[in-house]
Order: C-alpha cells, then sequence, then structure tokens
C-alpha cells in the first residue's frame, strides 16, 4: 500500500490538469502552430510556463485504484499487477482465467 500522502498527491494533480486543461490545450495549439507570429507564440509559452506545474498532463502517474501502487499498473484494469493475480485467480474479473496448455 502506497504512503497516503503519495495517493493525495495524485488526486489533487488530477483535479489542476481537469481545471487547467482547456487553457493548457489552447495555449499548446497556439506555441506550435507556424501559422501564427512570433511573438504571439512566444506569448503563448510565456503563458505556458506562469500555469501550475502540476497543471501538466506529463507529470501525472498511473497508479493502482485499491493499493496506490505506481508501477506495475495496467491501464485496461486500473490495477497494479498483483492485483490483478489476486482478482483473477478468485474469479472476481469476468473473462479472465488462468492460463493453461
Amino acid at each position: 500500500m502506497a504512503k497516503t500522502a503519495l495517493i493525495q498527491r495524485e488526486l489533487k494533480r488530477d483535479k489542476l490538469v481537469a481545471q487547467y486543461a482547456k487553457k493548457f490545450a489552447e495555449l499548446k495549439a497556439i506555441a506550435g502552430d507556424a501559422k501564427k507570429s512570433d511573438e504571439e507564440r512566444q506569448a503563448a509559452r510565456l503563458s505556458l510556463q506562469k500555469l501550475p506545474r502540476n497543471a501538466n498532463p506529463t507529470r501525472q502517474r498511473n497508479r493502482c485504484e485499491m493499493t496506490g501502487r505506481p508501477r506495475g499498473t495496467f491501464r485496461q484494469f486500473g490495477l497494479a499487477r498483483a492485483k490483478i493475480r489476486e482478482l483473477a485467480f478468485a474469479g472476481d474479473i469476468p473473462g479472465v482465467t488462468k492460463a493453461s496448455w
């Protein structure tokens, strides 16, 4: 189980990313548009730098929904590999069975 503080930090980042998503996308589009003038693009880059660091989506970390483990997380399930194994053996994940050949 991950520390509660680390899980809470990720939740805080999620909220900030959602709050600034529209503005972030607009500024990134302006900064990357070659048709805009250099001054406009520079102003967009400066505005991006003024946004909070945690508003950047690349700072988010995928964590297990149950344990908070940051590594070995499967996107399809949102769970860590160990939890997937536990739940699959218990038969709690529909359609997942133990491989045998």
